[in-house]
């Protein structure tokens, strides 16, 4: 079973949202992958530079603004999650056609307050 969810867009900086929803998923002890720009560690969790051919991915929380998505389009679709989450800032209406078309489940939603429900 998938579990694990892949924050794109991961930032040291503790005032960050994507910083924050990394801390929570980790204390709520769902397994996260961090990617970003700049190197650091959110709790215990390394934020990689690099992006692997990861193959357990449930969620894909989107931290990216738009017009920073499109080179990731090819590789979201690859890692076939089960969902993608819209973070407000994010939602993007050519990402949400190539998920259609991929048959990848989206919704708009911010993944700090779904945690906090426990309705993540």
């Amino acid at each position: 079973m998938k579990r694990t969810t892949l924050v794109l867009g991961a930032s040291p900086n503790k005032n960050r949202y994507s910083n924050r929803v990394v801390a929570l998923l980790r204390s709520k002890k769902f397994p996260v992958i961090a990617y970003g720009i700049r190197h650091g560690e959110i709790e215990d969790v390394k934020i990689n530079l690099t992006l692997e051919n990861w193959n357990d991915i449930d969620t894909v929380s989107l931290y990216l603004s738009p017009k920073n998505q499109s080179d990731f389009y090819n590789y979201i679709v690859d890692i076939n999650p089960n969902r993608v989450i819209f973070n407000p800032g994010t939602e993007n209406p050519e990402l949400e056609t190539i998920l259609k078309e991929n048959e990848i489940d989206y919704e708009f939603a911010c993944s700090l307050v779904l945690l906090s429900l426990g309705t993540y």
